[in-house]
């Protein structure tokens, strides 16, 4: 989801994959976290689906993040999908309209705040009443956000001041109530990887021409049905890592992290962690992969006499290291 380090050379690389460390971070009480960015500097930033905000965690500053953007700011209601675009020291988040937050809700939208500060400084309507999931950047600073109401990727260039269609499709379209797309990746600056919000056997490939056009739609088998491939990260040229966060599956721990081997139109999956409570998105730097547990079902499957949504309920940034093959 962000190509940011082409032309870096390899020792700096390095240097920043060890600025990332490997242990337990906490985060604030009740963040429901959806998403995680990391920035050239080790930072991460998390959004949050229930407070509207963003919070950042610098390495070896703090042990616990502080809020960055503040809950709510420029209309921020679920924070969705995270993106870092240090060159132009923006933070660009995907803010949807589900409902369960402690801020008010507003249409879904793209916002971009202040890399620094957390000021905000745009946001972006979803066209035709679409919802803001998730997002990616091309090496030339177009940004790709899918929509999980409709077929449809959308896209924003530089300086535009609207987002527009970028490619729509009905073999982008699955299954359910949200028949649209969840994660999003761009590998190499030759193909846009996407997921259904429905969980589905592939995933599927949006070739990216030179000039940033849009090519054909290519389903990626996979040889089990993936559990609801939320967020999508490249690691390596031809390898994925999806993080299925089980959201629509039975039980709270049926979430996971996998590896995938891109083989023409086949994956081949290696299991990297199980048992999460919805692991929602994550981040690699370097070969460890760093990821949260968003623990959705304590405020989507709530019932009537459940009591008050609990309070106190503790988050946090864990990691593993991914395969050496």
């Amino acid at each position: 989801m962000r190509a940011l380090l082409g032309g870096v050379s390899l020792a700096f690389v390095a240097a920043m994959a060890s600025a990332a460390p490997a242990g337990v971070q906490a985060l604030p009480d009740d963040w429901y976290p959806e998403s995680v960015a990391i920035g050239p500097d080790g930072s991460f930033y998390v959004g949050s689906w229930r407070e509207g905000a963003v919070a950042r965690l610098k390495p070896g500053v703090a042990p616990k993040a502080e809020v960055l953007v503040k809950p709510g700011a420029n209309g921020l209601a679920n924070g969705q999908g995270v993106l870092v675009d240090a060159k132009h020291r923006a933070l660009w988040v995907c803010s949807g309209s589900s409902g369960f937050t402690t801020v008010p809700q507003t249409p879904s939208a793209l916002k971009r705040y202040d890399l620094a500060t957390g000021a905000p400084r745009a946001s972006y309507a979803m066209p035709d009443s679409g919802y803001c999931n998730d997002l990616a950047q091309d090496a030339r600073g177009n940004l790709y956000v899918t929509d999980s109401y409709h077929p449809r990727v959308l896209k924003l260039a530089p300086g535009a001041t609207a987002l527009t269609v970028w490619k729509e499709d009905p073999a982008l379209a699955g299954p359910g109530p949200y028949k649209g797309l969840n994660g999003i990746a761009i590998d190499g600056g030759r193909d846009v990887y996407v997921s259904l919000v429905a969980a589905v056997p592939y995933v599927l490939r949006i070739g990216l021409g030179t000039g940033g056009n849009a090519g054909e739609v290519t389903r990626i088998e996979a040889p089990r049905v993936l559990k609801n491939v939320d967020a999508i990260r490249v690691w390596k040229p031809g390898r994925l890592v999806l993080f299925e966060s089980n959201a629509f599956g039975e039980g709270p721990y049926g979430g996971q992290i996998t590896v995938a081997r891109v083989d023409g139109t086949k994956l081949g999956l290696q299991t990297v962690v199980t048992g999460l409570n919805d692991p929602s998105s994550g981040a690699v730097r370097g070969d460890r992969v760093y990821f949260i547990e968003s623990k959705y079902a304590l405020l989507t499957k709530r019932k009537d006499g459940d009591g008050p949504v609990p309070t106190g309920v503790p988050f946090d940034i864990q990691s593993r290291a991914l395969p050496p093959r």
